[in-house]
């Protein structure tokens, strides 16, 4: 985590069965809406290592404001509605760093 960032968004993703391509696609051409966002200090999609079709979205913010300021924004609506016809569930568990230790 980039020793700037204050707080973290990890979101789990269960896709519908075998739409895994097609999801990766959606989610790199949507990625700017996230990325471009000035407080945004980076995001990254992780495949799961042993369950098919589960997938973790995990992205770093200077502060959980400028975070929820991004998550009302137009940009963001936009950007989960390109994602959403991919998702068959989801959690998202949001936290901030209590220590900068590498």
């Amino acid at each position: 985590m980039p020793p700037t960032a204050g707080f973290r968004v990890m979101l789990t993703m269960r896709i519908h069965p075998g739409r895994g391509a097609e999801f990766e696609q959606a989610w790199r051409a949507a990625g700017a809406a996230v990325s471009g966002h000035p407080a945004n200090l980076g995001h990254r999609l992780y495949l799961d290592g042993g369950t098919e079709d589960l997938y973790y979205i995990c992205s770093d913010w200077i502060d959980e404001e400028q975070f929820r300021a991004f998550e009302n924004s137009p940009a963001h609506l936009e950007h989960r509605e390109k994602l959403h016809p991919y998702r068959a569930e989801g959690s998202i568990a949001m936290m901030r760093a209590v220590d900068g230790a590498a």
